[in-house]
């Protein structure tokens, strides 16, 4: 299996090139430098993975939530990769790629929205649907069906998890999966601050 995999959805950036046996990451913290940066580290991954973009079966776009411009960033360029070489693209959620890092099956992948809120989902015993929370709640059902808290980012309380392993893992699974570029769609869960001040 050839893919890369790219994650703009946080501050930090996450690139993932596998070429069969061979796979090369990278996890850069960029701040907020995710449009400046992408493209001369996808040509760098794509050079230390010996991966071509004609050679990829697919590519790999994390469509959120996270960053409302990060998440925009990355679909655009995905997208405009894939239409450029005709390949096919895959979208994880940043809470799929969080998840499928961790092999416990009890588990909630989380991401920190702020306000107290966090955009989380739970798998197991701990089922819960993708959506926007408040963190008290989230932590509660985790206490009480004895759930792993995950996270990307540092989170009291959560296990931090490699997210690229994640996205690799994700990818391995559901590649079969991939789609034209054009069904890529950004996951929000929740209206941004502009929208919410209005």
């Amino acid at each position: 299996m050839k893919f890369l995999a790219i994650d703009t959805s946080a501050k930090e950036l996450v690139l993932a090139a596998v070429n069969g046996e061979k796979r090369e990451e990278v996890a850069l913290d960029c701040g907020m430098q995710h449009s400046v940066r992408l493209m001369e580290e996808v040509d760098g991954i794509l050079n230390r993975s010996a991966l071509s973009l004609p050679t990829c079966d697919f590519l790999v776009c994390c469509v959120g939530p996270g960053s409302f411009t990060g998440i925009r960033i990355g679909i655009s360029t995905v997208k405009g990769l894939c239409f450029a070489e005709g390949k096919a693209a895959l979208a994880v959620t940043s809470l799929q790629a969080i998840a499928y890092a961790e092999e416990s099956p009890n588990k909630i992948a989380t991401v920190d929205a702020g306000h107290g809120f966090w955009y989380a989902e739970g798998y197991g015993d701990a089922a819960l649907p993708a959506g926007y929370y408040p963190a008290d709640k989230v932590r509660a059902l985790a206490l009480e069906k004895g759930a792993a808290l995950l996270c990307r980012e540092a989170i009291e309380g959560a296990k931090r998890v490699d997210v690229c392993k994640g996205i690799v893992a994700y990818a391995i699974a559901h590649g079969q999966e991939a789609t034209s570029a054009s069904e890529l769609r950004a996951v929000y869960l929740r209206r941004s601050s502009a929208e919410e001040g209005r």
